[in-house]
């Protein structure tokens, strides 16, 4: 198996995880002399067990990402550390970009106006460039999960 399909199976788990707690809030509770639709029980007990199964293939999969090495010789690990990171900084100067890029829209001339202190067109440079780098690093990271033994 390789890495991209436990990782396919640990997204698995955890939508079957969801479905079955949706499940049991279903039929928890029923009218007096009503049964419900499902044992709420029994799917606990599958919801409990598929966790547990989860939790040992997420170990496993931590400890692949951290003997794996990209070609440039960082960890999966790191890799996989050093892209969110990317996505959180992009993320956080996309939303600033578009605050400085807004119009300054006065009722009246009376009304102050508003100075951006930040350059939009500088902000959303920085945000492409770090796109770039996060689409580069995002195909490094599916690339070797896909020919990763697991």
């Amino acid at each position: 198996m390789k890495l991209a399909e436990a990782l396919l199976q640990r997204s698995t788990y955890q939508k079957k995880i969801e479905n079955l707690q949706s499940r049991i809030l279903a039929n928890l509770k029923v009218q007096e002399e009503e049964e419900p639709d499902e044992d709420p029980q029994a799917l606990l007990d599958a919801a409990l067990a598929l966790h547990k199964e989860l939790c040992e293939l997420v170990k496993a999969i931590n400890a692949c990402n951290n003997r794996t090495r990209l070609p440039d010789g960082r960890s999966l690990s790191d890799a996989l550390a050093d892209r969110e990171n990317l996505m959180k900084q992009r993320d956080l100067l996309a939303r600033i970009a578009s605050s400085a890029g807004g119009r300054d829209y006065r009722t009246a001339r009376s009304e102050l106006r508003t100075n951006v202190l930040l350059s939009a067109r500088v902000l959303q440079q920085q945000v492409d460039r770090l796109s770039a780098e996060y689409r580069a690093l995002d195909v490094q990271i599916q690339a070797t999960n896909w020919i990763t033994e697991f």
